[in-house]
């Protein structure tokens, strides 16, 4: 019998529509073929950083503007480890702060994925700079969910 193709699987997260069928998707994955799930939300700190060094956003605004979006990214790791334990799967749940694009590949690298998970919405149009440069990147295959349906297959699963 054939191995899944699919160890270890990261999953980027940011709390977004898109992320969150990524999500679902890396679950019901998970439940069915019994591999290891690692959720990555990253902190966008060189975003806030080259605003602060280009002078539009001051010192003080970034450092609050980091905070509030670590905040943010522990409330959605919460959440998705509560969606992931309703399904029986035991996911890992990693909050970093950087170049998101960076971030999720060290994150799989580390973690020494087989396939990084990252939404989509289906237009084609919707893969952002930070997709694109995963996509690029990752010595691991890469898969964009577009599936709009998978919220209730989700509760299906």
């Amino acid at each position: 019998m054939i191995k899944s193709l699919f160890q270890k699987v990261i999953v980027a997260y940011n709390g977004s529509k898109s992320s969150l069928n990524a999500l679902m998707y890396g679950i019901v994955l998970a439940k069915i073929h019994k591999i290891q799930l690692k959720i990555v939300y990253v902190v966008d700190s060189a975003s806030i950083k080259s605003l602060v060094l280009t002078k539009i956003m001051i010192v003080e605004e970034g450092e609050r503007v980091r905070k509030a979006l670590e905040e943010d990214g522990k409330k959605n790791l919460e959440y998705a480890l509560s969606l992931a334990k309703k399904k029986g799967v035991n996911a890992e749940a990693d909050l970093r702060s950087g170049s998101v694009w960076s971030e999720i590949i060290s994150a799989a690298n580390s973690f020494d994925a087989s396939l990084i998970l990252i939404g989509g919405q289906g237009n084609g149009k919707d893969i952002s700079r930070q997709d694109s440069e995963i996509i690029a990147r990752s010595q691991c295959s890469v898969m964009v969910v577009k599936d709009v349906y998978m919220e209730q297959k989700f509760k299906l699963a």
